[in-house]
């Protein structure tokens, strides 16, 4: 066979199968086959794909964020403690607050941020509370200052191996620097935070 008839070969040929791969993506779509259901856990292979674009993601785009001097002074860590309580414990929980209805709702379920820091920099904690993550339920944090976010990355860094009475004592005193947000304290469980929704099915190994 001539190269240039071989060549040709080849590209109907590749033409061909992504053009049954579109067909095919889009059957599958229209279908409705796929279960968006947040009760239903994605398959490992989903899994392994979604956990790897995540990270990857997030470590090219926050690379080169590096924190601010005196990332560990207590002012800041008391300032995160504060925006913790207020804005983070309902669905991430803290030490002695177990998670709300809310973070117990969603899938991929919400993690433990005191294992949060072990896995992330610094830099990539701020890029992750700034920006958030699709199709998580974590949201964008940009309304809020660059200082509000490097406190509550500082108090994220220190929150690993805190104890409840620890955790109580930071919030308290942010609550008494910071009294601009009273309501939903990150301290005591609400209604429905004890408990997950009957029959819950999460893969609770997912970090973020």
């Amino acid at each position: 066979m001539h190269p240039l008839s071989r060549w040709r070969t080849i590209l109907a040929t590749v033409a061909v199968m992504v053009g049954l791969a579109v067909v095919g993506g889009l059957i599958f779509i229209y279908s409705g086959a796929f279960n968006v259901a947040a009760t239903v856990p994605h398959t490992r292979p989903a899994l392994w794909i979604l956990h790897k674009t995540r990270d990857r993601s997030i470590k090219v785009h926050a690379a080169g964020i590096t924190p601010p001097p005196g990332l560990n002074d207590k002012a800041k860590v008391v300032m995160g403690a504060e925006h913790f309580a207020t804005h983070c414990a309902v669905c991430h929980g803290a030490p002695g607050v177990p998670r709300g209805e809310i973070g117990e709702g969603l899938y991929p379920q919400p993690p433990n941020l005191a294992h949060g820091a072990m896995h992330h920099t610094p830099g990539e904690l701020f890029w992750i509370l700034k920006h958030g993550i699709k199709m998580t339920g974590m949201p964008s944090w940009a309304d809020h200052s660059d200082d509000e976010l490097w406190a509550l990355v500082a108090f994220l860094e220190k929150l690993p191996g805190t104890t409840k009475q620890e955790y109580a004592k930071l919030v308290a005193e942010g609550r008494a620097q910071y009294p601009h947000h009273p309501e939903g304290n990150g301290m005591e469980p609400s209604m429905g935070m004890m408990h997950a929704p009957a029959g819950s099915n999460r893969d609770r190994t997912d970090r973020y």
